[in-house]
C-alpha cells in the first residue's frame, strides 16, 4: 500500500513538471533576438569563418539594411 502511494505522488509530481515545461514559450521575443552583425563578429572571433568570408558577409549585412 505504501509503495502504491509513493508511486502515485511521484506520478503527480512528474505530471505537474511536464505540464509546466510544456507551457513555456519557445518563441524568442524581438528583444531576445541577437543582432546579425554581433553573431558574425562572434563567429569570426571564434575562427569559424576566415577574414574574406567575414568581410563579404558584413558587406551583405550592411547593404541589406540590417
Amino acid at each position: 500500500m505504501t509503495l502504491a502511494m509513493v508511486a502515485f505522488w511521484a506520478l503527480v509530481v512528474v505530471a505537474v513538471i511536464a505540464i509546466f515545461r510544456g507551457t513555456q514559450s519557445t518563441d524568442a521575443s524581438p528583444s531576445d533576438r541577437r543582432d546579425p552583425m554581433q553573431i558574425l563578429n562572434e563567429r569570426f572571433a571564434r575562427g569559424e569563418i576566415n577574414e574574406d568570408e567575414y568581410h563579404a558577409r558584413s558587406t551583405v549585412l550592411r547593404t541589406s539594411g540590417r
